[in-house]
């Protein structure tokens, strides 16, 4: 076995998370990722936990959606007993085929998304410590147009790093955004966006809910986001590729959009709820060994020299406790490009030049 694997383990039970003795975990995993599943049941093991496997995805998870009849869903209590018993949620993505679901119908798809959002709250809970990761699969490095061998050094280069030193230079950006009122990202032509973010917590992302990780992330205030956004990279949707997508915001709401492909998907998300038209996330990438596009946003929203935007839910943990909290079943992160024509500004300063930090060599303001 590739000792990588055994160290993304590692990572896993005990930075990410803690799995100590008595430990109830469910390992949320397909058979692509049979190496990792064998050493993270090893890793348990020998912390004393107590693992058992799920899967979901692939082609039975688009047979059960294609078959449904979207007006007869109800919320999986079996699924929410299950996970009141779990201490330990460990989520491995790890696809033979990235667009499984391309020929679902976005609205089962959507429909699928709101009963199970009673799920998703529970996992941001307390009491369940979660974790998302990936392990290399040959239909993720085909998606980033890599060979297999490729892929895997990708993966374990952004996974496997000194993520202490990581938040220690994250830590600088945090201290920027913490107290700060108002943020506006300008890139090229089209991206001109302001939006408040005051009272609002700055997330300084390293190494715990997701791994990779090395971004810093906050939660615009709802009704606040004003201008325009043109994302310069495709983001992937129930297996469909929405490319350039532009939105328009006033009163922080999308009152125009427009999309360069598959517009009608990204139509569809905007009209899933009321929350799916507005702001749910600001975040800043920063990890520098995430160096290329690979159509996972699990990595690419973590990507150096980019700003992601996500419309829908907001995070819970980036919203102050008495700031609004935008509600809805979506959460998707779309990416902006800050490498060139660029630059963040935070209180009328100027803390980002085409992807170059205030507190980095090079910055000339």
């Amino acid at each position: 076995m590739d000792p990588r694997v055994d160290r993304h383990a590692e990572l896993i039970v005990d930075r990410c998370t803690d799995v100590s003795e008595g430990d109830n975990v469910v390992l949320l995993s397909g058979p692509e990722a049979e190496d990792l599943n064998v050493a993270l049941f090893e890793k348990i093991g020998e912390r004393g936990g107590m693992p058992i496997r799920a899967t979901q995805g692939g082609r039975e998870h688009r047979s059960f959606i294609r078959a449904i009849d979207t007006e007869a869903l109800t919320e999986p209590n079996h699924l929410d007993s299950l996970l009141e018993a779990t201490d330990v949620l460990i989520m491995v993505r790890a696809s033979r085929n990235v667009a499984e679901t391309s020929d679902v119908a976005p609205e089962s798809m959507q429909a699928f998304a709101q009963i199970m959002e009673p799920i998703q709250d529970h996992l941001e809970g307390e009491n369940t410590d979660t974790v998302i990761t990936q392990h290399p699969a040959p239909g993720d490095a085909q998606k980033a147009e890599m060979s297999t061998d490729g892929y895997t050094d990708f993966v374990y280069d952004a996974i496997d790093q000194d993520w202490d030193a990581q938040e220690e230079h994250q830590r600088q950006l945090v201290e920027i955004l913490d107290p700060a009122a108002e943020v506006r990202v300008v890139a090229g032509e089209e991206t001109d966006v302001t939006m408040s973010i005051e009272g609002n917590p700055a997330v300084n992302s390293v190494a715990d809910e997701n791994l990779p990780s090395g971004e810093v992330f906050t939660a615009p205030i709802p009704d606040s986001v004003e201008g325009t956004v043109r994302f310069d990279m495709p983001v992937v949707r129930h297996g469909r590729e929405v490319e350039g997508a532009y939105l328009e915001f006033e009163d922080g709401e999308v009152i125009a959009h427009e999309a360069e492909q598959n517009e009608a998907v990204l139509t569809g998300i905007l009209n899933t709820d009321g929350g799916a038209r507005r702001l749910g996330e600001l975040g800043i990438g920063m990890n520098r060994d995430i160096d290329r596009f690979t159509h996972n946003m699990l990595f690419d929203e973590k990507m150096g020299d980019t700003v992601h935007m996500a419309i829908g839910k907001s995070i819970e943990e980036s919203v102050g406790e008495d700031n609004p909290k935008n509600e809805s079943v979506v959460h998707l992160d779309m990416i902006v490009d800050m490498s060139e024509d660029s630059f963040i500004e935070v209180d009328g300063e100027r803390i980002q030049e085409d992807g170059t930090f205030v507190f980095e060599d090079g910055f000339e303001g």
